[in-house]
């Protein structure tokens, strides 16, 4: 089953994406910090190319920081300016409007040089379903002004917010890529909760996580379940050894839905640690097998 999920409301919301551009003067893009570039939506960044930009790596409490650092320093070195944040906690999000300050002095400084006196600095607030967008928004404003549950869809609507009178914000509903590159970033953002469950494989997710893990942070996986696995085991049978240890047989079958279940939840509870989707090595492997 192709992983795929652009709703009419993600069509209509990246066709007012468009229209409200020319109102804006910078954008903050939200990603997960445990996979920066696969909740990073290329096809957006298309959309906003002329505009100042801050991609905004959010939910850094729950990532690996060793890993998702190498991120920061790749998104750096494309010309973007990254900023970490922990918008549950409200952690270091006046960072982000003291980095968008900045990168508007310019901007600014030539209105005051013109006699014209600056308004309040515009940004639109994007990024995929369930990255903390609408927590982001509500914690800088101190009010619970936009929608938020641990789901994806539920701003459905865009919307001015005013933070002070130096800041006003437009909220965006989350907004996927109209079609994944690879298959991987499907699974990735299912894991974090971008695409709905019910529309979702979670088998083949589930598999792709133990695939994941067993290569980047078998420990993790292994004090978890107290099992006794490698690299080497084929992702199939590490789930048998999970599914042995949490569920009994049901008429000498183990119980794999259950088992399915439980390693996409233990993720998104933070069972297995600190943890990283997004590997850099990676990316510099397949770079290198595109050059060759």
């Amino acid at each position: 089953m192709v992983i795929q999920w652009f709703p009419g409301h993600m069509a209509k919301a990246t066709r007012e994406v468009k229209e409200k551009l020319k109102l804006v003067d910078i954008v903050f893009e939200l990603v997960d910090a445990r996979c920066p570039l696969s909740s990073h939506n290329m096809y957006l960044d298309e959309v906003v190319k002329d505009k100042k930009k801050i991609i905004i790596f959010n939910k850094i409490d729950l990532c690996d920081r060793a890993e998702t650092a190498k991120w920061k320093s790749y998104f750096e070195n494309k010309g973007y300016t990254v900023v970490y944040t922990d918008a549950k906690n409200s952690n270091n999000l006046n960072k982000v409007i003291d980095k968008a300050k900045e990168e508007l002095a310019e901007k600014i400084a030539r209105q005051v040089a013109k006699g014209i006196k600056p308004r309040a600095i515009r940004s639109m607030v994007i990024g995929v379903p369930n990255v903390g967008k609408s927590t982001f928004i509500n914690k800088l404003i101190k009010k619970n002004v936009a929608n938020t549950a641990n789901k994806p869809g539920v701003t459905k609507k865009q919307q001015w917010l005013k933070l002070n009178k130096d800041i006003e914000l437009l909220d965006t509903p989350g907004i996927l890529m109209p079609k994944f590159d690879n298959q991987e970033i499907g699974k990735k953002l299912s894991l974090i909760g971008s695409i709905k469950d019910d529309i979702t494989p979670l088998d083949d997710v589930s598999l792709y996580l133990i695939e994941l893990l067993k290569y980047n942070y078998l420990e993790n996986l292994n004090n978890l379940y107290k099992i006794n696995v490698t690299s080497e085991d084929e992702n199939v049978f590490i789930m048998e050894k999970v599914a042995e240890k949490r569920f009994k047989k049901i008429g000498g079958d183990y119980d794999y839905d259950s088992t399915i279940k439980l390693l996409i939840q233990d993720f998104r509870t933070q069972k297995f640690g600190l943890i990283t989707l997004d590997n850099y090595s990676d990316l510099l492997e397949n770079e290198e097998h595109d050059e060759n």
